[in-house]
């Protein structure tokens, strides 16, 4: 195992001296815990910016951490560009084709020539294919194209359903999350909207307010309709007519209509929902690496999706336990214009958010730019990271130097104003100033070779390439594997033309026979009619118990099942398991309806009972708690929790506890190995000396010989007492240069005997730490199934009676559901 593949580390690069212009010895390890007080990258064009930036995220994938990375240049698809053979076919359809042409080469040719020098700057950095394949295996890699099919499509309709409970519950957080949606959303449509004065933008978040607290979902569709009927009179102390007239919301709703009915709108319906657990983890649990390609996007609509994506992860954020391991990186390429110093565009406030109160969360954000002149650096204050490159102006060094004097000022690190000044005129490509508010002093280093082949932007056609295959995937729909429950039917829609046979009297029931109606809460399809349809309403509560996998869980459960005319009217064997919850029902219709014939058998209050009996004995009979086991980490699954969950909170956990573990090993090995290592430092000053001192002696002995042997050859008359002298000198002196390397091969010996100390002690720590990744490695790991079943006395009715399901019933008879 090479020195850099620690826990916990990301290998960067090495120690960098400016004055000789050559890498130092040793290695330049940054601690991931680091990035939950967030990074900054700060380099013009050249500078290696983008190669350090995928060295991060290549590091963050190899030790589990899955990653968002918005992409505004193109630069970031390759991440997918792997090639752990290393062999000139991979390279070949990826080269420049221009660059080959330029250098006088067939494409094989530049292709093969590609490979070696990837081959040879990997081996540079003590790299080969095995880690590229590791890489690989850590995560699954998505390039996503948010209006284009180009990659994995994203469908924005999501961005209006209601939100989490933790934002709605939160009268702050919802305003936050209303005001950056419309604002976003008319930035799309042109509209430099103030959320104070603007009144199409205090309308639409009338709308949204009312209808998400409401636990109403919207999409385009029906926002607009709510523009021309809004659910409100009054704005304020105005009438609506008097704050905004028809004829001025109808010029509103028409400009988002037109939006919707463009021909490349469409692509932004289509695709994945900007869901960030689906995001940041595949369907087997691996962690993600999702890139969001949107250079082919105008600038308002990359503002546009920017903002949601930003509030999606928002919204994430706030819903996730706290903790103290990187459990997640944001990542975006080029920040110029998301976070000016004095505008405040849509994304600026959901990004200044996230670097306040992500870290809590274990969210870590990066952020890029070429621009420093045009960064919020009183915004950017909680960053505790920024790498510094090279730099085009003076004023762009002047910007940068007052910048990190306010975010590092008062910090342990401090800031040498001066020395970085002169540092960062020194640097060159690859070369960065590493400000880190956790270490002590500032770093110089090189960055290391990408694992990825960066060969500059990719084209859509390219992209479309890289994501052939994800995009078949994605189209067959893989779900994430749950414990194997007891099957239940769908509820399933009258069929056509029934709803010809529906009344608008309300059928007559006996007072005994309790009756509910579920409310509509789907926005009513342009030219439709509400019909209700009767069905049996079964609630129960069943309740598990097991000691000794500490489980006492009670599990809600409600179902429906259809009246039928036939001699078992209700069958339970084909009821469905909804997900309806009782306070939302209602005593009465909210509006005009119609209803549809009830069977005779629904109309008779005894049979009621009956039903509720047969309710409870399918109750007992089909409820079962199937839960995932790890035998590795000794863990039962959550009751509910998928497979992925279980491995991704397994893998989480697992990260936390390798992290207190490794932080305990520092803690315990540190003063031990500082102590060795001062020790070989003195070691090797004592050599040095000793060698010094040996060398000195080595020539005066020879000068001393030499003067001998000289008044030797001059003869007779020259030798006397002075020459006899010279000569026992001469011996002292050899005698003393011998004893010098006595003393010199004794200095050696203690330095080699130290360095074997600190060497076994470093092993010593690593096959512990390696231990430790083994003790919470469930990554692989096949999880067997426990089941529990319920006593009888364990389980009990809570309610059964008539529910009234609505239904919008279209010009052709088509009955769709109106509720979710």
């Amino acid at each position: 195992m090479e020195d850099f593949e620690k826990l916990g580390v990301f290998y960067l690069g090495r120690p960098y001296d400016l004055k000789q212009r050559r890498p130092k010895p040793g290695l330049v390890l940054y601690d991931s815990r680091d990035l939950l007080t967030h990074a900054v990258c700060v380099g013009m064009t050249g500078s290696g910016k983008t190669g350090l930036c995928v060295t991060i995220l290549e590091e963050a994938a190899i030790d589990g951490i899955p990653i968002i990375a918005i992409d505004p240049k193109g630069d970031l698809a390759s991440l997918m560009l792997t090639f752990p053979e290393l062999e000139g076919q991979d390279f070949l359809p990826w080269i420049s084709a221009d660059e080959a042409r330029r250098q006088g080469l067939a494409p094989e040719a530049y292709a093969a020539q590609q490979a070696t020098g990837w081959r040879q700057g990997l081996a540079q950095w003590g790299q080969d294919g095995q880690r590229i394949a590791r890489l690989r295996q850590s995560a699954e890699f998505a390039v996503y194209t948010p209006g284009s099919s180009a990659g994995l499509p994203v469908s924005i309709l999501e961005s209006f359903r209601v939100p989490s409970q933790a934002v709605l519950n939160s009268p702050e957080l919802l305003g936050e999350k209303v005001s950056a949606t419309v604002t976003s959303l008319l930035t799309l449509l042109g509209v430099d909207a103030d959320p104070l004065r603007s009144r199409e933008h205090i309308l639409l978040s009338t709308i949204l307010s009312r209808a998400w607290q409401g636990g109403q979902d919207l999409d385009v569709i029906s926002l607009i309709h709510q523009i021309q009927s809004p659910p409100v009179a009054h704005i304020g102390a105005f009438d609506l007519e008097a704050f905004f007239p028809a004829r001025d919301r109808f010029v509103l709703a028409m400009a988002l209509n037109n939006l919707v009915a463009a021909p490349g709108f469409e692509s932004w319906r289509q695709g994945e929902p900007l869901d960030i657990d689906r995001l940041l983890y595949a369907p087997d649990g691996r962690p993600r690496v999702s890139i969001f390609s949107i250079a082919h996007l105008s600038e308002a609509e990359r503002m546009f999706f920017v903002a949601l994506l930003l509030n999606e992860v928002l919204s994430w954020v706030r819903a996730q336990p706290g903790t103290t391991s990187l459990r997640a990186l944001l990542y975006m390429d080029e920040i110029f214009g998301y976070c000016p110093p004095v505008a405040n565009p849509p994304a600026k406030q959901p990004l200044l958010t996230l670097l306040k109160q992500a870290r809590a969360c274990g969210l870590g954000v990066l952020l890029a730019t070429q621009n420093p002149v045009d960064l919020d650096y009183k915004g950017l204050s909680n960053a505790g990271t920024w790498f510094v490159g090279r730099l085009q102006t003076e004023r762009d060094k002047a910007r940068i130097l007052e910048g990190l004097e306010g975010v590092f000022a008062g910090t342990p690190v401090g800031f040498d104003r001066r020395a970085t000044d002169q540092a960062i005129s020194g640097l060159s490509r690859g070369i960065f100033i590493m400000n880190n508010v956790h270490e002590a002093a500032p770093e110089i280093f090189q960055t290391r070779w990408t694992l990825s082949y960066l060969r500059g932007p990719l084209t859509r056609n390219e992209i479309r390439m890289l994501s052939g295959s994800q995009r078949a995937a994605a189209a067959s729909g893989a779900r994430c594997q749950a414990p194997p429950q007891d099957k239940a039917a769908t509820v399933q829609p009258p069929e056509r033309g029934a709803a010809s046979a529906a009344v608008g009297m309300r059928p007559a029931l006996p007072p005994a026979v309790p009756q509910y109606f579920l409310p509509a809460t789907v926005a009513r399809p342009e030219g439709s009619s509400l019909a209700y349809q009767g069905h049996v309403l079964g609630a129960g509560a069943v309740h598990f118990l097991d000691s000794k996998l500490s489980i006492d869980y009670t599990e809600a459960v409600t179902a429906l099942a259809p009246v039928t005319g036939e001699a078992v009217p209700v069958d339970w064997n084909k009821a469905s398991r909804v997900a309806i919850s009782l306070d939302r029902l209602e005593g009465n219709p909210s509006q005009p309806c119609r209803y549809l014939p009830l069977p005779a058998a629904a109309c008779q209050a005894k049979n009621y009972d009956r039903w509720q009996k047969d309710f409870a004995a399918w109750l007992y009979v089909n409820s079962r708690l199937d839960l995932w086991k790890s035998a590795t980490v000794k863990a039962v699954s959550r009751p509910g929790e998928s497979q992925r969950d279980f491995r991704i909170r397994l893998s989480r956990r697992a990260h936390e506890e390798r992290d207190r573990a490794v932080a305990q090993l520092r803690r315990k090995y540190a003063p031990r190995i500082a102590s060795l290592e001062e020790r070989v430092r003195r070691a090797e000053i004592a050599l040095a000396r000793e060698e010094q001192e040996a060398q000195e002696q080595k020539m005066q002995s020879a000068i001393s010989v030499g003067a001998t042997l000289l008044g030797a050859f001059m003869g007779r008359r020259a030798m006397g007492s002075g020459t006899l002298s010279r000569a026992t000198s001469a011996a002292r002196s050899t005698t003393r240069a011998v004893k010098e390397q006595q003393d010199v091969a004794r200095a050696r010996e203690t330095l080699e005997a130290l360095t074997r100390q600190l060497e076994e002690l470093n092993a010593e720590f690593q096959e512990e730490t390696s231990a430790v990744a083994r003790i919470f490695d469930a990554a692989g790991e096949a999880f067997e199934v426990v089941s529990l079943k319920a006593k009888k006395t364990n389980v009990a009715v809570q309610l059964l009676g008539l529910v009234w399901l609505p239904y919008w019933v279209d010009g052709e008879g088509a009955m769709l559901p109106a509720w979710h």
